[in-house]
């Protein structure tokens, strides 16, 4: 009789959390911002059929990167979960941070089961508040985990270098066209810090707008909406160009 391998349990573990993390990066990127009435999500996405971004329920959003299998399932669940408290309770019961505590039950205890596969997703809800401080966005990694994120953040792909630029360049109070240009310009650029060209086909935009007068606040932004606030903002950054070199000119 052969002696079984053995694995330490934290090596096991960190193997897992290294299969997880693989799986996740080798997805395109997502990106969340907070503007000025709202939440906006921005996926690098060309398929019309398969979404990134969807509604949970009146005030929240979902995304999520990976295995589309499995963060589909869990997004079905949180709309049962949504639908199921609303319903017995209120409406007003079901938040982000609830729905958040779930997915992070069901994600640590798949991740610390050595029955099955670790889920290779990364999530993101959001729930849009009646004022920005009151806005809520949570990130939920492979293993079950909860950071409490503010003013943007990115998950899949290469999500480090795209939360630097972010960071670096998001301010509050920014409109919904300058929003949108932040987070296409970030998804644009690779990993040698080159810049791609992305095209209002290849994107999946979203927003939860607080200003929406129904109770849903979700909304997708397609075709020809879609298309003029890119439109508008590459007109401004043209225009914001002449003047700087109008300006150059008259001072020479």
């Amino acid at each position: 009789m052969t002696t079984p391998f053995y694995v330490s349990p934290q090596q096991a573990m960190a193997d897992r959390a290294e299969y997880a993390r693989k799986g996740i990066a080798r997805g395109r990127s997502v990106v969340v911002l907070q503007y000025s009435d709202g939440i906006l999500f921005v996926a690098e996405n060309p398929s019309r059929a398969l979404h990134k971004v969807s509604e949970i329920y009146d005030r929240i959003a979902f995304a999520a990167v990976g295995k589309y299998n499995e963060f589909e399932n869990l997004r079905i669940g949180g709309v049962r979960y949504a639908d199921l408290r609303g319903y017995t309770y209120d409406r007003d019961d079901v938040t982000a941070r609830g729905l958040a505590n779930v997915y992070a039950q069901t994600l640590g205890t798949i991740f610390s089961s050595a029955a099955e596969k670790p889920y290779e997703v990364e999530l993101i809800v959001a729930e849009v508040g009646e004022a920005p401080e009151d806005d809520q966005i949570y990130r939920l990694p492979h293993d079950g985990s909860i950071v409490d994120e503010h003013g943007s953040v990115a998950v899949g792909g290469n999500a480090d270098q795209i939360s630097s630029y972010l960071d670096q360049r998001h301010r509050d109070g920014m409109t919904l066209a300058e929003a949108l240009k932040l987070a296409v310009e970030s998804l644009a650029r690779d990993n040698n810090g080159g810049e791609r060209s992305l095209t209002a086909e290849q994107l999946e935009v979203a927003v939860l707008d607080r200003k929406r007068p129904q109770q849903r606040k979700f909304k997708r932004v397609l075709g020809r909406q879609l298309s003029r606030l890119l439109e508008s903002e590459d007109a401004a950054a043209e225009d914001s160009s002449a003047a700087e070199a109008e300006a150059e000119d008259s001072e020479e």
